[in-house]
């Protein structure tokens, strides 16, 4: 952290003309364990400005953290005489398993609708890339459908007032680590904004992973399959077989 607060200090001095952001997270590895109940991940941070001089007008600050990204299908559940079946249906090649943003104010009055999309700033400007020929309109309700879902499971999360700055050059924001959030490399984006426009970025990475038994359980479902399905047919057939012999005996 020394030598990179050095390096940038350096470009300042050589007259750099844009803003540089020096961000950190609280914990770059999050571990899983059976007790797991959540987390809270810290990321904070430095805003360094040309000759050490803050604008007339403060930038602000929003804060990604993207989890890696997977295909999905989504399938659209019809009543029909009294019961429930999938109908329609559409896939995503690119959806993100987690993605919380969280910002200084809220994000329509940071960006327009397109520096959104670009940057990604948003749950209404995750670029999913739909993988089916369907109309426009049917692949955005079916985008929002699939937003909606994981919004409510706490995988999609939004924060307009999420990250705090003091003195204009020193931020920070929280996200919620959910119990079940999936396993895999993050990465947790900076973006400084101002006038409208993001002036500087950065980018730190965080690995979510599984230890103790529940590594163990993963890594064999994962490389060995057979061998772990018949593991798990035949304790559940003892685990089975050991209550009747219980209950007999009582």
């Amino acid at each position: 952290m020394r030598q990179r607060l050095a390096a940038l200090a350096a470009l300042l001095c050589l007259g750099a003309a844009k803003p540089v952001l020096v961000p950190d997270v609280s914990d770059s590895q999050v571990q899983i364990v059976y007790s797991f109940t959540g987390a809270e991940l810290l990321l904070f941070g430095a805003i360094l400005y040309p000759h050490g001089r803050q604008p007339d007008h403060p930038a602000d600050v929003a804060v990604v953290l993207k989890g890696p990204t997977q295909s999905i299908l989504v399938r659209e559940k019809q009543k029909v005489a009294g019961m429930w079946l999938n109908a329609d249906s559409a896939r995503f090649r690119s959806a993100p398993t987690f993605y919380a943003i969280a910002s200084s104010r809220p994000l329509s009055q940071l960006v327009d609708q397109r520096t959104a999309a670009i940057y990604e700033l948003g749950l209404d400007s995750l670029q999913m890339s739909p993988a089916s020929g369907a109309e426009p309109a049917e692949q955005a309700r079916f985008e929002n459908g699939l937003v909606d879902l994981k919004r409510r499971s706490g995988l999609y999360v939004e924060d307009s007032h999420g990250v705090a700055i003091r003195e204009g050059a020193l931020y920070r924001a929280q996200i919620a680590i959910p119990a079940r959030v999936p396993v895999g490399r993050y990465v947790a984006e900076t973006f400084l904004i101002q006038d409208g426009k993001v002036v500087a970025g950065a980018v730190r990475e965080v690995d979510i992973g599984k230890e103790g038994f529940e590594r163990f359980v993963t890594l064999a479902a994962h490389h060995w399959p057979f061998t772990y399905g018949l593991v798990a047919v035949a304790l559940s057939l003892a685990i089975g077989w050991g209550a009747g012999a219980l209950f007999r005996r009582n």
